[in-house]
């Protein structure tokens, strides 16, 4: 990554603490062996209380005895080392651009200040089809397409295979948060048809400035919902909402850390909050982590659900298309911006 760049230099009010306050253990780490094998009333009815009290209190939570076998997430994280470890030739015959946003990437911004990462970006559903730009009049939309490396000789392959497991996985939270919601199973299915989603492989280099530089900086995901494997390095912090201060997520064996996007705030009318986290740097030990971003199709149009909207709980947000703020996001991740971001703050509605 180099020499001290100011590029990677985050605000003060951002800086990481190198002594972090706590341990989270209070994230609630939820089993769903009862949910899977085979699932029991009674205890389904407990675990989807418990997964509603965390979005609604964290909007993270933690899963053990998920369904995910072990040995496609064991796969991935070898090919992916193996692929962070190669040349930057090799890497760069696969790096992302504004006009196919899958591949390599290791200069990506968040908040305007760049990251101390690399990533390499793929879909789960290829090819995926978005808008051809932000531009709300512009019909057109284009198509992506994975590109894969030549090395690992078995990268493509163990990509995929983990990617169709997560994706199960995604498919039965998303239908537990919809029936902790009061929703049926089934209610949110739908917009996943011609799903955007896609996984991201992360590798955070050892750092020589911890104290200034961030792996991702502080932002909430716009999407669906996360499904984030990590390796027992650690280094996410979320912001707890109760005091607003940065708490250590600590590694849990086997674990998916689990976080409600921007949407699933939207979809429950502020029921339950997309909240903010962060990534920080360690100076001696590189770090791997595998987010699983689980994204509606492009043409959804997102708003309060109607279920869940009355008199007394009136929308919050207008509604807006996805496909057409993810290419409005996108812009970001190639160049710094003289204004912030499009947030979903911008459609809510005035409480005045």
């Amino acid at each position: 990554m180099g020499e001290v760049d100011p590029a990677f230099v985050q605000a003060i009010e951002h800086r990481p603490r190198l002594e972090p306050i706590e341990v989270a253990d209070d994230i609630p780490v939820i089993d769903l062996s009862t949910v899977l094998n085979p699932p029991d009333h009674n205890t389904t009815q407990q675990i989807i209380t418990r997964i509603g009290a965390a979005c609604e209190t964290w909007g993270f939570f933690q899963v053990v005895n998920h369904g995910v076998p072990a040995d496609p997430r064991r796969k991935v994280a070898a090919v992916a080392k193996q692929f962070f470890d190669g040349s930057s030739e090799e890497k760069r015959k696969v790096k992302r651009d504004e006009v196919n946003p899958m591949g390599y990437y290791e200069s990506e911004h968040t908040k305007n200040v760049r990251d101390w990462k690399e990533v390499f970006d793929f879909l789960v559903h290829d090819p995926s089809q978005i808008p051809a730009s932000h531009e709300p009049d512009d019909k057109e939309l284009k198509i992506l397409t994975n590109q894969w490396p030549h090395f690992p000789t078995d990268f493509r392959e163990a990509c995929e295979d983990y990617a169709r497991e997560v994706e199960k996985l995604a498919y039965k939270l998303l239908e537990l948060i919809s029936m902790s919601l009061g929703l049926s199973a089934n209610r949110l299915n739908g917009y996943f048809k011609d799903q955007t989603t896609f996984l991201r492989l992360n590798h955070y280099p050892p750092c020589p400035f911890p104290h200034l530089a961030l792996g991702v900086g502080h932002h909430k995901d716009a999407g669906g919902l996360t499904v984030l494997a990590q390796d027992d390095v650690g280094g996410l912090e979320v912001r707890r909402k109760s005091d607003r201060e940065w708490i250590p997520v600590k590694p849990t064996t086997d674990a998916y850390i689990i976080n409600v996007g921007d949407i699933i705030q939207v979809w429950s009318n502020e029921k339950y909050e997309s909240v903010e986290h962060r990534v920080v740097v360690n100076s001696t030990k590189e770090r791997f982590s595998i987010p699983f971003f689980f994204n509606p199709a492009n043409y959804t149009m997102v708003k309060p659900l109607e279920e869940l909207v009355n008199e007394k709980n009136p929308a919050k947000y207008r509604e807006y298309n996805w496909g057409k703020f993810m290419a409005t996001r996108s812009r970001s991740d190639f160049k710094k911006r003289d204004v912030e971001n499009i947030q979903i703050y911008h459609f809510r509605v005035s409480d005045n």
